[in-house]
């Protein structure tokens, strides 16, 4: 029979090596050294050395040729251990009653190897790169940009992918937490929620990782794996446990067959020796005295109590298993007389089987083939068969005519008989009128047993008178089904004292009744119950000698009790082999039965034929007793030392684990759980012993840069403080004096471990993964700290050990940043080509530089740790109420982080100039990340980072204020009024200044409020007076302008008093940004440089009105030589009389007008073009068009009772008609424009030209009347 792990082919590769090892000998040729140690179980040097001895070897070689020997002993001696540990491992897997696969286990991912995080690597910066087809907005290649940057590329994750403890959701959780602040952050989109577009993001980032590989092959492969994480078969663990134990698959194969795994009832029959021989090493211990050391006397009494209660515990669970699969009968909970802790051995005769507890249920099937030796009947008659079991109902077959009898009906029939009568008869119809019923021709009656012959047979029929033929045969076959609880049957002989006192062939049935109880039962024909039975309950059978005086049977055996002994014989020696081997397994005695060397010699003197005639089984012991397997196959596991062999199971286990595809983090699979919870129980390892040894390979493996879940250490860690306190929760138990010691040992290099994990926190918990582990180092560390398993530890004592560790963390941490920042220092000198003797001057510059950098990375690791760590103590359901300290200490970790650092930026502060504020950016760095933190802000770090810069903050704000009101007073001497931007080259640079310096100190973001507000009414302070200061001096540039230009209407309004004019503009405008204060009284600062703004600027109006008034004045004195009855006046008009007889002469005066109106209209271009504020504008054109309108009304009023000279009266009118059109096209508004004084001006002239019309000559074309031609001249 093949094992079901096996192939055909790897069984024929079997036989061949067994033929080439049998004909070896013969052939007399030497067997190599690996070939021997695979057949008789040791190793052999190699006999070439000796034929090639050297003469005299040296001390050295004869020493390497003794450690090679040694060497070679110690691994075949491991592979003996090995190979009996699996023979153990096997009948675990094949029979078990104790364990069940867990199925509630958490489900592990599949690890990231270091081909799949760089395969990771470049699928993201192809993305980065543009080279997918994942369309995206800017947002998440930024997300995307800054988790490759920060996560993927960190160091702390490749050493993390390198130990095993990051699987591809880690990846993926972790980006889901980088992404949902940025998340938050980003505004409100109608339409689109917020978790749209996380779960959007999800997507994209789950097609980056997968790249271009299908979705339906990766979740195909992880449905397999996961499958493969929760239930295994039996085969799936002998391949497992062969891998960890180094098992070949032909040794496999061997020990499988060898065993008998196969066979239920074998591997129940090994359970029941075990058990026995473990409460006999029990009995053994009490009467000896050689118990364990334990830490108290009176343990050693409990101890004995404990394995047997333990056996006894086993026990139970084997009754409570069914008997076999399928099988349909009532399990009696019946024990071995020795059980004393679970029956009283007072109830013996309760427990004593009836004949009624034995029953038995077959079924029967009956198949009627053809009937020969018909011939009497007429071809055309009707024949037909009828069968029955005596006792049940009758059936019958088909119809056929006599000349062809073949039917090949079956019937099924049961039946409580062992030997049940199968009655078949054969019937015709009757062809008789009066005939009431059929006629038989025969009939054949078989007694069939489980044993008999399947295949049909001829069976002769025993014919009626009425039917001539005699020798008629009916073909038939019979199969009767063994029922599950009956393990053998047959005919024997037997002689007993109680039972069966009379030597007699009967036939025997063993039957199970429950895994404890077996009976030997004699039955007659047709009976459902027992003649006699024996209960097999302390009974050792084993094989005898033939008894003389017993006639018949040739092959004896007895069964033997205190008491008791019954003798059965076999008719062949096979069949009682059989029964012996089923006896055995029945009885569960540690005595193997062998079968008598007369026996084997016979065998073999049979030949081959007689070879056959044994059982299976034992041709498979043979050809494991060849390969040298027969040692470990019939090893007593009560003779070995358990804990250590399971010492050996488990760690090879863990290693096997720990390097498979899953993430496992130290967590066995179901499978492994399953096996190593079977092999605990049933070989009575105590539970103490196997976490001890799980938690020491456990921090082994941590120490040597294993990611181990601190969960998994607390539950074993656990275990073993309430068994070594005695507060187990199944009550008190016994501890050894070596299981207290090793767990104090233990306890003490856990509590080592959790502390270096807790100062190394960001490298073993990198971004918070494994998810949960930091709370969970947290809890287990206070655990350890507990003296003993009732007594909690005071939370400052917990609290002190955290933070001494945070201490240490908090110098490791930034010891490691400043190597990164110096690395990357070196490596931006390489990649500059720096010469050496360049690269090594640290100048001042350079200094601050890396400080900053370094500041950088700070910020860098505490966002991190507030990210990820910060919260380590929050529950999911947001209560941190069992490490509430744990967000102090945190805090405390940060500030001490920072103080190590304000070492370093101390001493690159003092190197700096005096003159340099290259610094203030480290500080504006800092104090942005600083004053957002809610611990941290105002904290010792930012304190003593305010008492750095808070002399040089005011400092330069003195220098600044010097140096701006130096610019003012130079720049103003130096000034030439050109425009530039909204003002002049000295006020555009004094704004920008004092916007620059508002701007600075604003973005200092000072956090003390009191010295903030002191800079800002500081600045403000400053910025007032210096616009105070350049609007009057704008104003004094403006006068001394002003006084300096001509006062005929030659005068043109320059560029640069338009400038002037923009500065106060430019004033007003940033001195409402620069100068204004939100609080109350501060305002004052504003309010004051407007009035003195308001008031130079009406000045400077006032001043250029006074200046327009002036030339008008000017031109109205030219103009006055022509008033009526000045001397002047009559030499002018008799001069122009006399000469306009013979020449053309011009138009007097004309000129005056066109050259004013010219003058007022470039005036009003060149300010409306140039001053950039409309206001000032308007106001200055209104006063302009008041003032001179005013002047003109006087001059007129002056000369109320003289006649103007018409030369006079042509001027004023010009002047008056193209003043009020170009005011009126500017803007001025009718009220100002139709004023009394105009009014006054407009009647005046209109009657003066009225009364110049009539004389001679008349006004020629010029009127205050509007006309067209007026408009085509202007």
């Amino acid at each position: 029979m093949l094992d079901p792990s096996s192939s055909e082919e790897e069984s024929d590769g079997i036989v061949e090596e067994e033929s080439k090892e049998a004909m070896a000998p013969q052939a007399g040729s030497r067997i190599s050294p690996s070939r021997t140690s695979e057949s008789s179980g040791g190793l052999a040097p190699s006999s070439s050395r000796s034929s090639a001895r050297p003469t005299s070897p040296s001390p050295s070689a004869v020493s390497e040729e003794k450690e090679d020997l040694e060497k070679l002993h110690r691994e075949e001696e491991e592979r003996k251990k090995k190979l009996q540990l699996y023979v153990f491992v096997m009948r675990c897997i094949a029979y078990p009653f104790n364990a069940k696969q867990p199925t509630d286990m958490a489900r592990r991912q599949q690890k990231i190897s270091k081909q799949q995080l760089q395969q990771t690597k470049d699928r993201f910066q192809a993305f980065l790169n543009g080279e997918t087809q994942i369309v995206a907005d800017e947002a998440f290649i930024n997300a995307v940009q800054s988790y490759s940057e920060v996560f993927l590329k960190s160091d702390r994750v490749a050493k993390m992918v390198q130990s095993g403890g990051f699987s591809a959701n880690d990846f993926r959780e972790v980006f889901k937490r980088h992404i949902e602040k940025r998340v938050r952050s980003l505004p409100e989109i109608d339409g689109l929620s917020k978790e749209t577009v996380l779960s959007s993001w999800m997507a994209k980032f789950d097609t980056i990782y997968r790249g271009d590989e299908d979705p339906r092959k990766a979740q195909q492969r992880m449905t397999a794996s996961a499958a493969s994480e929760l239930i295994l078969s039996k085969d799936q663990l002998y391949e497992m446990f062969q891998n960890i134990l180094g098992i070949k698959k032909f040794e496999h194969q061997l020990l499988y067959q060898a065993c008998q795994l196969d066979n239920l009832d074998e591997q129940a029959a090994q359970i029941r020796r075990e058990l026995d021989g473990r409460l006999q090493m029990a009995d053994q211990i009490a009467r000896g005295g050689k118990f364990p050391k334990f830490v108290s006397k009176e343990m050693e009494a409990m101890y004995i109590e404990e394995l047997k209660s333990s056996v006894n515990q086993l026990m139970a669970n084997l009754e409570s298993m069914p008997v076999s699969k399928g099988g349909e009968f009532k399990l009696q909970k019946l024990k071995r007389g020795h059980n004393t802790s679970i029956i009283d051995m007072g109830q013996e005769d309760e427990n004593t089987l009836s004949k009624s507890d034995v029953v038995l249920s077959f079924t029967l099937e009956v198949v009627i083939m053809e009937v020969v030796g018909l011939k009497s009947l007429a071809p055309n008659r009707i024949v037909y068969c009828t069968m029955e079991v005596e006792g049940g109902e009758k059936l019958q077959t088909d119809q056929a005519e006599a000349s062809k009898p073949t039917w090949g009906t079956q019937g099924d029939f049961t039946t409580t008989h062992p030997l049940p009568a199968v009655k078949v008869k054969l019937f015709t119809e009757s062809t008789g009128v009066l005939a009431l019923e059929d006629k038989e021709l025969g009939r054949v009656v078989l007694h069939p047993t489980p044993n008999s012959p399947k295949q049909s047979e001829l069976h002769k029929m025993t014919v009626t008178k009425a039917c001539p033929d005699q020798d008629l045969k009916i073909k038939l076959a019979i199969r009767m089904d063994k029922p599950q609880n009956m393990k053998h049957c047959g005919y024997l002989w037997a002689f007993g004292k109680n039972v069966w006192k009379r030597w007699k062939k009967r036939f025997f049935v063993l039957v199970q009744v429950s895994q404890y109880t077996f009976a030997m039962c004699s039955y007659r024909e047709k009976k459902s119950e027992p003649q006699e039975l024996l209960q097999l309950d302390g009974y050792t059978v084993d094989y005898s000698d033939p008894q003389p005086g017993l006639d018949g049977g040739r092959a004896f055996f007895n069964a033997v009790k205190e008491g008791d002994t019954v003798i059965f014989a076999s008719d062949d020696e096979q069949d009682r082999i059989l029964w012996v081997q089923a006896m055995y397994r029945a009885t569960g005695q540690s005595h193997k039965p062998v079968p008598p060397t007369q026996v084997q010699k016979l065998n073999s003197k049979g030949g081959a034929s007689a070879q056959m005639d044994a059982p299976i089984s034992q041709f498979y012991a043979d050809r494991a007793q060849k390969h040298g397997m027969d040692e470990f196959i019939s090893a007593n596991p009560c003779s070995y030392d358990h804990a250590s062999l399971f010492e050996m199971l488990q760690r090879l286990t863990l290693d096997h684990r720990l390097n498979d595809t899953f993430c496992c983090l130290g967590w066995f699979s179901p499978g492994q759980v399953f096996v190593l919870d079977e092999y605990c129980a049933r070989n009575g390892v105590r539970g103490c012993h196997r976490h001890l040894c799980y938690l020491r390979d456990l921090l082994e493996r941590a120490e040597n840069g294993a990611i181990i879940d601190p969960t998994l250490l607390h539950y074993s860690f656990a275990f073993c403080a309430s068994h070594v306190h005695g507060n187990r929760p199944d009550g008190l138990s016994t501890v050894k004096v070596d299981e207290k010691e090793r767990f104090e040992d233990i306890k003490e290099k856990l509590r080592v471990i959790l502390e270096n994990h807790i100062v190394n926190f960001r490298y073993f918990f990198p971004f918070g993964r494994p998810e949960g582990a930091l709370k969970a180092t947290l809890s287990l560390l206070e655990r350890v700290l507990m003296k003993d398993i009732v007594t909690p530890v005071p939370p400052e004592e917990v609290k002190g050990v955290i933070r001494k560790n945070l201490e240490q963390a908090a110098q490791l941490n930034y010891q490691r940043i400043k190597d990164y920042a110096k690395i990357e220092v070196e490596k931006g000198q390489k990649d500059q080509k720096d010469p050496e003797n360049v690269g090594r001057l640290v100048t001042p510059a350079k200094k601050l530089e890396e400080t900053i950098r370094l500041a950088e990375l700070v910020i860098e690791v505490l966002q991190q740790n507030q990210e990820h760590h910060a919260e380590a103590a929050v529950t999911s359901s947001g209560d941190q109420s069992a490490f509430a300290w744990w967000t102090d200490l945190m805090v405390e970790h940060a500030e001490n982080f920072l103080a190590l650092y304000a070492i370093d930026m101390d001493a690159a502060l003092e190197i700096q100039s005096p003159e340099s504020w290259d610094s203030f950016p480290l500080f504006q760095l800092l104090n942005d990340f600083l004053r957002t933190d809610y611990y941290l802000c105002n904290g010792k770090f930012h304190k003593h980072l305010q008492d750095l810069y808070a002399p040089l903050v005011v400092r330069y704000v003195d220098l600044m204020e010097s140096s701006i009101a130096q610019s003012i007073h130079k720049g103003f001497e130096r000034e030439s009024w050109e425009p530039v931007n909204n003002g002049s080259g000295t006020s555009e640079d004094l704004f920008w200044k004092l916007d620059a310096l508002q701007t600075f100190i604003r973005d200092l973001h000072w956090p003390e409020e009191e010295f903030a507000k002191h800079l800002e009414n500081r600045i403000k302070l400053m910025s007032s007076n210096m616009i105070e200061n350049c609007v009057k001096r704008t104003r004094m540039a403006f006068e001394s302008k002003l006084t300096k230009s001509s006062k005929s209407t030659d005068f043109r309004i320059s560029p640069s008093l338009c400038t002037m004019f923009n500065v106060m503009v430019d004033a007003k405008d940033q001195s409402a940004k620069l100068c204004a204060m939100e609080m109350g009284q501060e305002k004052q600062f504003h309010s004051q440089i407007d009035e003195l703004i308001e008031e130079s600027v009406k000045d400077m109006i006032q001043l250029l009105v006074a200046k327009f008034v002036a030339i008008l004045e000017g031109v109205l004195a030219k103009i006055s030589r022509y008033d009526e009855g000045t001397l002047f006046s009559s030499f002018l008009s008799f001069t122009v009389k006399a000469a306009s007889k013979y020449v053309d002469v011009p138009k007097p005066g004309m000129d005056v007008a066109d050259g004013y109106v010219t003058f007022m209209r470039h005036s009003q271009d060149m300010l409306r073009e140039k001053v950039n504020e409309e206001v000032y504008i308007e106001r200055l054109f209104d006063q302009w068009y008041t003032a001179t309108m005013n002047l003109l009304g006087t001059w007129l009023t002056e000369r109320m009772d003289q006649q103007l000279h018409v030369y006079q009266l042509k001027i004023l009118i010009r002047i008056t008609k193209k003043k009020y059109r170009d005011f009126r096209l500017q803007g001025v508004l009718d009220s100002t424009l139709n004023s009394k004084m105009y009014e006054t001006v407009r009647n005046r002239l209109t009657v003066e030209e009225a009364t110049a019309s009539v004389r001679e000559g008349g006004m020629q074309g010029i009127s205050m009347k509007d006309s067209d031609e007026e408009d085509e001249e202007d």
